[in-house]
């Protein structure tokens, strides 16, 4: 799985080239850490599209960039990096946008895809839990639901990766969150989007060649 940019992530990361030095290098990280491309492989190439937690904008950038004709919502609860996403560059025609959300809050639907990436370790058990069950509620009929998130397992990654998030979140205050991490299993959390009564639940890994134990879910409203 290669960490090189393709067109459309060059065009993305391009776009925050007027962005203070820290938050070109933090974009520009977070490209190289987290594989984007096989996210976006399971979301529509059409319709309307909301990533929750999506911080400084990188992957909603780049699925609007990937996909011209989709338009994408990012919500985060981080106002300064809502910030830093709305003054890069914009594409033509608005399809791209960026609001402030409160914690555990999701902007009405319908949509035909939300995409959470590396959100849900940052609530506890419930919170996680609450804010699955409410985006599936948003979904259109047949809409997708993708979930990126760390894995349990193997034990090494998921050590290396809470030591990283502890730096993040605790230390360096990069990213909002709670200081306690929750880590959960991604055979339960299938069984939670089974809960929410969503359907052909999918669960992949895409931590081959890397050292954090990322993990994919996907699953889709009923039509």
């Amino acid at each position: 799985m290669s960490r090189w940019p393709d067109a459309a992530a060059r065009h993305a990361l391009r776009a925050y080239r007027k962005a203070p030095p820290g938050d070109r290098l933090h974009v520009l990280v977070r490209w190289l850490s987290c594989p984007f491309p096989p996210i976006v492989d399971e979301l529509p190439a059409a319709g309307r599209v909301l990533e929750v937690g999506c911080g400084h904008g990188l992957f909603s950038g780049y699925l609007a960039r990937r996909f011209p004709r989709i338009e994408v919502l990012g919500v985060d609860i981080d106002a300064a990096k809502i910030a830093v996403a709305t003054a890069a560059e914009p594409l033509d025609g608005d399809r791209l946008r960026f609001a402030i959300g409160s914690s555990g809050s999701v902007p009405d639907g319908p949509w035909d895809a939300v995409v959470l990436v590396d959100v849900l370790y940052l609530l506890d058990e419930a919170g996680q839990r609450a804010l699955l069950k409410s985006c599936a509620a948003v979904l259109a009929p047949g809409g997708v639901l993708v979930v990126k998130d760390m894995a349990t397992r193997p034990r090494w990654k998921a050590r290396w990766n809470a030591v990283q998030e502890a730096l993040s979140v605790r230390v360096l205050k990069i990213t909002a969150g709670s200081p306690e991490f929750v880590f959960v299993d991604p055979e339960e959390r299938a069984r939670w989007l089974v809960g929410t009564g969503l359907q052909d639940v999918r669960a992949r890994r895409l931590d081959r060649g890397r050292v954090h134990p990322h993990h994919l879910l996907v699953a889709r409203a009923a039509r």
